[in-house]
Parts: structure tokens; C-alpha cells; sequence
């Protein structure tokens, strides 16, 4: 049984999560400029528009988080899910600027027909490319974890999810010029070339079979110790562990404790994604309407956030080995709905707003390396794909309300 986490594995298994970060930071924040500026939706319809790829997700993961369990190939159960929706998640999303640029360049020759109908409709297999594999790339860790490791190996995945997030907003920020309709198509290249490559290689070096069967034989042998734990503690993340390893010898359904536990914790997620989602969407239309920021400089504050929380990930995952997990959610949000508050009362963009952003990725942080692996902890080693599409639905489900939302209050 591993007793320590193995960091360049992880690492490497993290590349998956940066291709998936980075085509996000740019879909958040590009998308709704072309709806709006190219396309002239307003703000609810914009809003619309961005609530989808969440509709579409809460149907998508947890159909391929279970079919990624079910699947036995020579890659592994998840990577032909991994290579498969990266290829077609960049072979549509390069289409995306060509058909911005495409009408833009119909203004300057007076033509009727607009390509809006072809952008929604690229827009879409783009986003159920991206669907294919979200799922089956989160569910690649606890795959090849121990559960008493998840955490620190979660906070690693999440920062390589964070470092492909600051890329894209670098990206953003050299690569988008100044005015109402720039040209996307060096960017969208940029994100293209590091998921093809962080995706590459992933499946180079990562043996997924050996690794996931190394890891069950270990959880196997670890069973009577994780039983121990339970009636010496009592404690929920005990017996989520007995579960898993089929100690409990139950095998219908999970104990009373697990399963309240489960959907106070997927409650949760869906608040605290209802929250943060509804500034992210939100943030490059509202710097541009009240803090009159110009370009791609809105993307400096987002910088921030994540740097900070790229910073704070390992040592949040080695303060939720000593304190728990829920101790350090519970103070993630605290912090996080603090900074919010604060944020009211900027009405114009002012340095200071830098420390917020601070904190608040470092909130973030706590909060993202500890709620993932509590929910997978639930299952069993054939499930966890279903267990992460789970997580996702609720996630998502947030998020479809969000951004309708956001653009109402904004418009």
C-alpha cells in the first residue's frame, strides 16, 4: 500500500485536467464577446447560450463516466474516452474563429446571409466533444489513487488544472487585441496545441491498466485496516472507505451515514457552484460595462485567483490530511462568500481588488481538492466513473442556472 502520494504521476495525470482547464478559462471568457459583439445577442440570450454546455453535461458525464467504467481496452477503461473527445474537441473549436472571421468579413461586403445558425451549431458538437471525456479524465485519478491519498492527489490535479487555466488567460491577454471584434483565430490555435499536447503526452506515459490494478489489489489487502478505523472512529469517511474496499460486506446500496452524507455533500456542490460560476461568466461583460476595461486586461484579475490557488493547492491537500476534509471546505466557503461580499463595493477596477481575487482562489482551492475525492470515497472501485458523473450533474446543474441568471441582472 502507497503511503506517499507519487507526485510525477500525478503530475502527468493532471495533463488531462490542463487541456480540459485551459479550453474552459478561453470558452468562458471568448464566447461571450463573439455572441455579443459579433453576433449581437444581448445579455439574457448570451447568457442562454453559455447556460448550455451545462444542460448538455448534466446528460453527457455521467453517461460517459459509466460507459468509461464498463469499457476494458488496451489503453485502459478511460483514455480512449481521453484521446478520442480531445481530437474532436480541437478539430471543432479551430472552426470557431474561422466562422467569427467569416462574418465579420460578410460586414465589409454588405452580404445578407449571416453564419450565425453554423457558429450555434459548431458551438455545439465542440461542446459535446468536450463531454466525451471530461468525466472519464477526473475519474482517471481516483482510478489509479488510494483513497487515503485523493486529496493531496486531487489538490496536484487541480493545480495542473489551474496552470492550464492561467495559460489560456496569458494567451487571452497577448494574443486578443483591442477593440470590438478582434481576430480569435491565434488564440483558439495556442488552446488547440496544448490540449493535442498535454493529451499526447498523457497516454504516453501513463500505463492505466497497471496502475489501476496495482491499486485494487492494495485497496484489497488494506480492507481489514480501513475496518479498524471505522469502529475506533466511527467516522463517515471510514466507512465510505469500507465501501469501497468491501469490507462492509454489504452489497446492495451504502449505510445511512454514507449516503446522508452523499447528499448533503452534493447539495452543497451545487451552492457553491451556483456562487462561483455566476461571477466567472459573468466577469469579462462586467468589467467592460462598469469598470470600462479594455481588451484582454479583464483577464488580470482572473490571474490572480488563480495563481493564488495554483500556489495554495498542495498545501491545502496537506491541511485537509491533518484537519479533515470538511474543516477545510467549511472554511473555503466562509472565506469565499466574505470576499464576495467585499467585492460589492468596488465600483471601479482599484488594485486593492487583486487581494480579493487572491483570496478568493486560495478559497476556491479548499474547497475543490477536498469535495471531489469526498464523493468518490462513496464508491466502489467498478463505479467511480457513475460516482464522478454524479458529482458533475449537480455541479452542472448550478451552472445552467447561473448564467441565465448573471445576464438578467446584468442586461
Amino acid at each position: 500500500m502507497e503511503t506517499k502520494l507519487n507526485y510525477k504521476r500525478t503530475f502527468l495525470i493532471g495533463l488531462a485536467f490542463l487541456s480540459i482547464c485551459s479550453f474552459w478559462q478561453m470558452y468562458d471568457n471568448i464566447i461571450p464577446l463573439i455572441l455579443q459583439n459579433t453576433y449581437h445577442l444581448g445579455e439574457t440570450m448570451t447568457g442562454a447560450v453559455m447556460a448550455l454546455d451545462n444542460v448538455l453535461a448534466i446528460f453527457l458525464l455521467p453517461v460517459f463516466g459509466t460507459l468509461s467504467d464498463k469499457v476494458h481496452t488496451k489503453l485502459g477503461r478511460r483514455m480512449p474516452f481521453i484521446v478520442s473527445g480531445t481530437i474532436l474537441a480541437v478539430i471543432f473549436m479551430m472552426l470557431l474563429p474561422m466562422i467569427d472571421n467569416a462574418e465579420k468579413a460578410r460586414w465589409s461586403t454588405g452580404e445578407s446571409f449571416s453564419n450565425q445558425v453554423i457558429f450555434l451549431a459548431v458551438l455545439f458538437f465542440t461542446l459535446v466533444s468536450m463531454g466525451l471525456y471530461r468525466s472519464p479524465a477526473v475519474a482517471l485519478m481516483p482510478d489509479v489513487t488510494p483513497n487515503h491519498l485523493r486529496s493531496r492527489a486531487n489538490a496536484v490535479i487541480n493545480l495542473m488544472g489551474a496552470v492550464g487555466g492561467v495559460y489560456a488567460l496569458i494567451m487571452i491577454k497577448v494574443l486578443v487585441g483591442k477593440g470590438e471584434t478582434p481576430d480569435y483565430l491565434p488564440l483558439f490555435a495556442s488552446i488547440a496545441a496544448v490540449m493535442a499536447i498535454a493529451v499526447g503526452i498523457l497516454v504516453i506515459t501513463i500505463r492505466e491498466n497497471k496502475l489501476r490494478e496495482e491499486v485494487e489489489k492494495a485497496e484489497a489487502a488494506n480492507a481489514g485496516t480501513i475496518e479498524e478505523k471505522a469502529m475506533a472512529e466511527g467516522e463517515i469517511e471510514a466507512v465510505a472507505d469500507m465501501e469501497q474496499s468491501g469490507a462492509t460486506g454489504k452489497v446492495k446500496g451504502m449505510p445511512k451515514e454514507v449516503k446522508r452524507s452523499m447528499y448533503f455533500m452534493l447539495a452543497s456542490i451545487f451552492l457553491w457552484f451556483t456562487a462561483y460560476n455566476a461571477v466567472t461568466t459573468a466577469f469579462s461583460r462586467y468589467t467592460k460595462v462598469v469598470w470600462k476595461m479594455e481588451g484582454g486586461s479583464f483577464a488580470n484579475c482572473l490571474m490572480v485567483a488563480t495563481v493564488a490557488a495554483i500556489l495554495s493547492y498542495i498545501p491545502i491537500g496537506n491541511i485537509s490530511a491533518k484537519i479533515g476534509r470538511k474543516k477545510t471546505i467549511m472554511g473555503g466557503v466562509l472565506l469565499m462568500a466574505a470576499c464576495y461580499g467585499s467585492a460589492i463595493f468596488a465600483r471601479e477596477y482599484h488594485p486593492i481588488v487583486n487581494v480579493a481575487f487572491a483570496l478568493i482562489g486560495v478559497a476556491w482551492a479548499a474547497i475543490n481538492v477536498n469535495s471531489y475525492p469526498m464523493i468518490v470515497a462513496m464508491s466502489s472501485g467498478s463505479d467511480v466513473g457513475k460516482f464522478t458523473g454524479t458529482y458533475y450533474t449537480f455541479s452542472m446543474a448550478a451552472q445552467i442556472l447561473t448564467p441565465v441568471l448573471s445576464g438578467f441582472l446584468l442586461e
